[in-house]
C-alpha cells in the first residue's frame, strides 16, 4: 500500500489508479467525489496555486470546517511541493494571525465561516487568499460581508487558471522527496504555548503503513468524520489512511451535535469512526446510564456485577444500532478514556480500540484493534516504532515514555533549541508522558510528567488517576485535581442536568440548593477518599460552575485552573 519512496502525491496517484470509480470524499447529504475525480480536482487546484506563484517549500495555510474541499486543498499543496499549515478552527483570531505570520504563509485556503479570523491582520508574506468553499481567489481587501458574491459566482475566478490541455495531461506535480516537510501543525497544548510541528511525507506515510498493519481496512469501508481535519489524529488516520486504502470518508454539514450525528450515522452506516473520549463519555453518561439507573431499584441492581454486565450487553446492541448498525471499529484517542465508560464498552461488546500518540509522532505509536483491547491499556507498540521507559520507578516500573522511529517529527519550526530539548542526538523523542509496560508489552499511560504531584513523603501522585475515580461518580461531569499548599484539591464540574431534575421534583429554594451542593461536594470527597491511597486523598472539593476550557482533543487546559 505504501512504498519506500512515496510522498502524499504518489500515494494519491496510485489510489486514484487502483480505486478510480470508488467514492473517496463526500458530505453526508451530497454526492461524493470518486477517487478519479478527487485526483483531477487536486491537480486543478495545484495548478491554481502554481499560477499564483506558490512553489516548493512555500507554506500554505488551510482554515476551514471538515469537507471534501479541505482534503483537495491539502493534497494540492503537497502536489506543488509546498508545505500545508492546517489551522484549528477553534483557534482565536489572534492565534490564527500569529500562525500566518510565524509560518510566513504565502497563501491560505479559508472557508467563509472563518474568514473574519484573518481580517484586520497584517501579513508580510500572505499574497493569495482562496475561498475554500469553491476555490475562488479573494482580493486581500475583501470584507466578510462581500464573500456572498464569490460564493454565488462559484468557480468563475478559478476557471481563469484552468488549462484543459495541462489539467489532465502533461502536468507533472513538483518532485517532493519523502524526507521533505509536508505539513506544519501548530499545537494547542495544555501548556498554553503553540509549537509548529514539522512532519515529513515519510513521517505521515510510515504512520499510515503501521496503522494499516494494526487494523484491517478494506475499500468497502465507510468512515464518518467528526473530528477536526486540522488535528494530526484526524488528518493522518481519518484522511490519509482511508485514501491509501481506497475507502470512503463522509463529512457532516454541521457541528457533530446528537441531533446532527444520529441521522448522519443512520444515513452513512459507517464501518469505522475516530473519536475522542468525550464523545462516547457524553453518550454513556447522558443517554445510556440514566436509562440503566433511572430508579433507586435499578441503581441497586446495576451495582450487582452479573446484572450490570447483562444490562450493558443489551445497551451495547442498541448503541450499535444508533451508530448505523454496521460499525466494526470505533477508535478512541487524543485523551484518556474514563474507566467506567471503558468498562461499559467492554461489557457491551462495543467494537472500540484505544490508541496513543502525539502530534510530534504523526501521531499514532501504540494501540490495538478492537479484538485485542486490554482494560485501561493503549496497546502494544506499532510496527517500525520503538518505545522505551526512561528512568523507570524501581517499584512500579513507571517512567517517561520515549519514542524513536520514522514517525518522529523533523522538529519544531524555527525553534531548534526547543527541538533539541525533546529529541536526543540518537533520535529519542521525549513525550512528557508517564507510562509502564505490562509483561505482554501493552503500554499503560499514567499521566503527564509535568502534572505529577510530589506527596508529603515523596510519593508520586498522578492527578489523572484520581480524576478518573471522581469522574465515575454519577453527579460528576469532569474534574481537575491539583495541589495547594501541600493539600490535594479537586475542582469539579457537576452534572447539573441530573441535579436540576431532582430540584424540580423537590421544589428546593435557593438556600436549600446551595446547602445541597455543599453536601454533594462533601460526599464526593468522602467517596473518592475511600477508594484511593492515603497519600492521594483529597482535602477539599471546589465547584467548577462553567465547563472547563479544553484543547481541540478535549483535554482540560490545566494551566488555566491549577
Amino acid at each position: 500500500m505504501i512504498l519506500e519512496n512515496d510522498t502524499l502525491t504518489t500515494m494519491l496517484a496510485r489510489s486514484a489508479e487502483r480505486f478510480r470509480t470508488n467514492p473517496a470524499l463526500g458530505s453526508v447529504n451530497g454526492e461524493p467525489l470518486t477517487y478519479g475525480a478527487l485526483y483531477d480536482k487536486v491537480r486543478e487546484v495545484a495548478r491554481l496555486l502554481r499560477d499564483q506563484g506558490v512553489v516548493a517549500g512555500d507554506r500554505v495555510a488551510i482554515l476551514g470546517e471538515n469537507k471534501k474541499e479541505w482534503g483537495i486543498a491539502y493534497f494540492a499543496v503537497a502536489a506543488t511541493g509546498a508545505v500545508s499549515v492546517p489551522i484549528l478552527p477553534d483557534f482565536h483570531a489572534s492565534e490564527v494571525q500569529h500562525i500566518l505570520r510565524h509560518a510566513e504563509c504565502k497563501a491560505i485556503f479559508i472557508s467563509e465561516r472563518y474568514y473574519q479570523k484573518i481580517e484586520g491582520g497584517t501579513y508580510a508574506d500572505l499574497a493569495t487568499i482562496i475561498l475554500l468553499d469553491n476555490f475562488s481567489i479573494i482580493p486581500p481587501e475583501t470584507q466578510k460581508g462581500m464573500l456572498k458574491e464569490f460564493l454565488a459566482e462559484g468557480m468563475k475566478e478559478f476557471t481563469k487558471f484552468k488549462d484543459t490541455a495541462m489539467r489532465l495531461v502533461g502536468w507533472i506535480p513538483a518532485e517532493a522527496q519523502p524526507d521533505d516537510v509536508s505539513t506544519i501543525i501548530y499545537t494547542s497544548g495544555t501548556t498554553g504555548h503553540s509549537k509548529g510541528v514539522m512532519l515529513t511525507h515519510r513521517n505521515l506515510l510510515e504512520d499510515v503503513k503501521a496503522t494499516a498493519v494494526l487494523v484491517s481496512i478494506v475499500p468497502t469501508d465507510r468512515m464518518l468524520s467528526i473530528l477536526p481535519l486540522s488535528h494530526a489524529y484526524e488528518c493522518t488516520l481519518g484522511l490519509l489512511t482511508p485514501i491509501a486504502s481506497g475507502m470512503s470518508v463522509y463529512y457532516l454539514d454541521k457541528p457533530p451535535t446528537p441531533q446532527v450525528l444520529v441521522p448522519a450515522m443512520q444515513q452513512v452506516h459507517p464501518t469505522i469512526m475516530l473519536s475522542v473520549p468525550l464523545v462516547i463519555e457524553k453518550i454513556y453518561r447522558g443517554k445510556i446510564l440514566p436509562q440503566l439507573t433511572g430508579s433507586a431499584v435499578m441503581r441497586r441492581m446495576y451495582r450487582i456485577p452479573f446484572v450490570r454486565k447483562r444490562l450493558n450487553k443489551i445497551a451495547g446492541k442498541k448503541l450499535l444500532a444508533t451508530f448505523g448498525g454496521s460499525l466494526r471499529l470505533f477508535c478512541i484517542g487524543g485523551a484518556p478514556l474514563a474507566a467506567d465508560v471503558e468498562r461499559f464498552l467492554k461489557e457491551a461488546r462495543f467494537p472500540y480500540a484505544i490508541g496513543y500518540g502525539l502530534t510530534e509522532t504523526s501521531p499514532l505509536v501504540a494501540g490495538t484493534n478492537n479484538f485485542e483491547t486490554r482494560f485501561r491499556a493503549t496497546g502494544p507498540v506499532l510496527p517500525g516504532v520503538e518505545i522505551k521507559i526512561e528512568n523507570p520507578d524501581a517499584h512500579t516500573g513507571e517512567g517517561e515514555i520515549l519514542v524513536r522511529g520514522p514517525v518522529v517529527m523533523k522538529g519544531y519550526f524555527k525553534d531548534p533549541e526547543r527541538t533539541r530539548e525533546v529529541i536526543t542526538a540518537d533520535g529519542w523523542f521525549h513525550t512528557g508522558d508517564l507510562g509502564v509496560f505490562d509483561k505482554d508489552g501493552y503500554l499503560f499511560i499514567k499521566g503527564r510528567l509535568k502534572n505529577v504531584i510530589l506527596g508529603a513523603s515523596g510519593e508520586n501522585i498522578y492527578p489523572e488517576e484520581i480524576e478518573s475515580v471522581i469522574n465515575e461518580l454519577e453527579l460528576v461531569t469532569e474534574s481537575l485535581v491539583f495541589s495547594v499548599q501541600n493539600q490535594l484539591v479537586a475542582r469539579v464540574h457537576l452534572n447539573y442536568e441530573i441535579i436540576e431534575r431532582e430540584y424540580a421534583e423537590e421544589k428546593l429554594g435557593e438556600s436549600e440548593i446551595k446547602k445541597r451542593i455543599e453536601a454533594i461536594l462533601l460526599e464526593i470527597r468522602e467517596r473518592v477518599n475511600s477508594r484511593v491511597s492515603k497519600f492521594s486523598q483529597i482535602g477539599r472539593v471546589i465547584e467548577q460552575i462553567e465547563p472547563f476550557e479544553k484543547t481541540p482533543t478535549q483535554k482540560i487546559k490545566r494551566y488555566l485552573y491549577a
